[in-house]
């Protein structure tokens, strides 16, 4: 008893710590990560399969709130020169209801080959990628959340 006890606390507590959330929107799928306590590195987390987008609002808000998220990292689609199409409307439409939702602030990331660079990424460590979509989606979110990460720099210490 006392050793379930003891995890249950360990996972209270990490969920306390403030960590920032990476989405990859997809029509079919949503790849999460997450940041390190200090906002150092990002790690794959889960993979959402879209169903509605009541549900799927839901399911990344209670995400945030079980991680203690204090912000959301969304990679945005542009295309390759540099414009907003359709599905970076469509993606900026799921995070703006996703920011009255939850009350987080939204930060868009430019996602442009970040699913090539998740696949070269994933293939170098052996994982065949084909029948692996939803892992495919967790490392874009971590690669855009890491490149954010990058760019701000560590968070302040408390």
């Amino acid at each position: 008893m006392l050793a379930r006890e003891q995890a249950y606390n360990s996972r209270m507590n990490r969920a306390r710590i403030p960590r920032i959330l990476g989405l990859d929107v997809g029509d079919a799928r949503i790849g999460v990560a997450i940041s390190d306590p200090l906002g150092i590195t990002a790690a794959g987390l889960h993979t959402v399969e879209r169903k509605n987008m009541r549900t799927d609002i839901s399911t990344i808000s209670e995400l945030c709130q079980r991680h203690g998220a204090v912000e959301i990292v969304v990679g945005l689609p542009k295309n390759m020169d540099g414009t907003l199409g359709e599905q970076a409307q469509k993606v900026q439409s799921f995070a703006r209801k996703l920011a009255r939702a939850t009350g987080l602030p939204v930060i868009y990331e430019d996602e442009r080959l970040t699913t090539i660079s998740a696949i070269r990424t994933l293939t170098i460590q052996g994982v065949k990628t084909g029948k692996n979509k939803a892992l495919v989606d967790q490392q874009a979110a971590a690669i855009i959340l890491q490149k954010h990460l990058d760019r701000r720099g560590p968070a302040p210490s408390a």
